[in-house]
């Protein structure tokens, strides 16, 4: 196999060679990356979904209740676990994507103090278009991998993520 040409996180592995000769830098080396790649295809994503007026954040929103199944609806509460957020960062984006029409709130009819989220048939639509406009984005850079290559790395970043979230 061929090795590839430096990168960016090279330089900071061989700088800290150079200074800190004591230090194993092999996690900067899979981290810098990572957080590198992250970074870089959250760009690409918010390119993706900006031909259908949301972001990236909203994007999550809507896609947390289209893969729920019908009829596509949460509690806000199951949105915000779901996505790891505030329930005021929940706020923001549920009000900007009802003012959108691309979802509604109404009242829970199990729970009086409860309110349930709905995708609307508009962000039913959106959503089904975004994630297939997304997931060809991702695609296309996976595509710097063979299969094998790809279904290996999705398996060690499997592991490492059990590993570090317990």
């Amino acid at each position: 196999m061929q090795r590839q040409a430096a990168d960016s996180v090279d330089a900071i592995v061989e700088q800290w060679a150079r200074e800190r000769p004591d230090l194993d830098t092999r996690a900067m080396e899979v981290f810098g990356r990572i957080f590198r790649l992250s970074r870089a295809m959250g760009d690409r994503m918010e390119q993706a979904y900006k031909p259908y007026g949301i972001s990236r954040g909203e994007f999550d929103v809507l896609a947390t209740l289209r893969r729920s199944g019908e009829p596509y609806t949460l509690s806000p509460r199951q949105l915000s676990d779901t996505l790891m957020l505030t329930t005021g960062g929940m706020t923001g984006r549920l009000d900007k994507l009802e003012r959108a029409g691309l979802l509604r709130r109404s009242p829970d009819p199990h729970d009086r103090r409860g309110l349930q989220v709905t995708l609307t048939d508009e962000g039913l639509r959106l959503i089904d278009e975004a994630v297939g406009a997304g997931l060809a984005e991702e695609s296309a850079a996976l595509s710097a991998l063979g299969p094998e290559q790809a279904g290996r790395l999705a398996e060690l970043l499997r592991e490492l993520l059990s590993a570090t979230t317990g």
